[in-house]
């Protein structure tokens, strides 16, 4: 995604020049600041408002990071949508908008403004707050656990395909796991925990998201996207784990306390259960 180099919002007394721009809404945010959608709003020090708001993010004059709040979320959301089907789309949203103007950029962009210099945090002359800045990318945290969910869901059926049914323990069980691999990259056969009866993890895992009907989690815990057919993507995240799942077939699951793995969860006699109930009570895009 990305604006044109005519796109500016006023920001921080200069005008922005936008790069790109991301909702922040129940059913849609950045995963890298929370797991659900009032801890990704405090992250930036925001209220969660029901209707979330538009992260825009560019450059000013000076070449300077800022991203920029607004709350004219379809804006952002047409602006969004036009850049993913190659269609231009100058995103200037009213000044009246702006909610805040804050310091750097939550997540990585590929793209600089051109005719300025190059992308660098603000100084403490023009905003004396620590800057926003992506995760680091060499440590396993939180942050790198929820990107890697982000790449399975985006990246489904490489990940799938690289799954043998066969290898799930028969009968299989709830909470059976498969071969693992690198978030990020493609299944590393090799540091997976196939043939286990069970792995405690993945126990863990399924037995909170289960708690989750019965006991609502925070907004944005459970969020449900669209899928080829009649299936739903289906996203959980709970404290020190992830989860992806298509409604009609398998999950994985990422978890902090195994950096890099990804455990795959046979359908098993629970697991459609379980899924189709999430589904029910997840968060859905308008």
């Amino acid at each position: 995604m990305a604006g044109t180099d005519e796109d500016t919002v006023a920001a921080a007394d200069d005008a922005l020049y936008v790069l790109t721009a991301v909702l922040l809404t129940p059913a849609k945010f950045p995963s890298v600041l929370g797991d659900d959608y009032p801890e990704a709003c405090a992250a930036l020090g925001l209220a969660p408002l029901a209707d979330g708001y538009g992260l825009v993010l560019g450059q000013d004059g000076e070449g300077a990071r800022w991203t920029v709040v607004i709350d004219d979320v379809s804006l952002v959301a047409v602006a969004i949508a036009s850049w993913d089907c190659g269609m231009e789309y100058e995103l200037s949203p009213d000044e009246r908008t702006v909610v805040a103007a804050l310091p750097g950029w939550p997540l990585a962009v590929a793209v600089a403004a051109p005719g300025v210099p190059a992308p660098h945090d603000p100084g403490p002359e023009a905003d004396d707050r620590p800057p926003l800045a992506p995760p680091d990318t060499g440590v396993w945290g939180p942050a790198q656990r929820r990107l890697g969910a982000d790449e399975i869901a985006l990246q489904w059926a490489t990940w799938r395909e690289q799954v043998d049914d066969a290898a799930f323990p028969q009968p299989a069980a709830t909470a059976a796991p498969d071969d693992g691999g690198e978030a990020g990259g493609g299944p590393d056969r090799g540091q997976g925990s196939s043939g286990q009866p069970g792995h405690s993890g993945i126990r863990r895992v399924l037995a909170e998201a289960r708690a989750y009907i019965d006991s609502p989690p925070p907004l944005g815990r459970v969020r449900s996207s669209f899928a080829p057919g009649d299936a739903r993507t289906l996203r959980a995240d709970g404290p020190g784990w992830s989860l992806v799942a298509r409604t009609d077939d398998i999950a994985f699951v990422l978890l902090d306390e195994e950096p890099g793995e990804v455990l795959p969860v046979g359908r098993g006699p629970e697991l459609p259960g379980l899924l189709a109930a999430l589904d029910k009570m997840a968060v859905r895009p308008t």
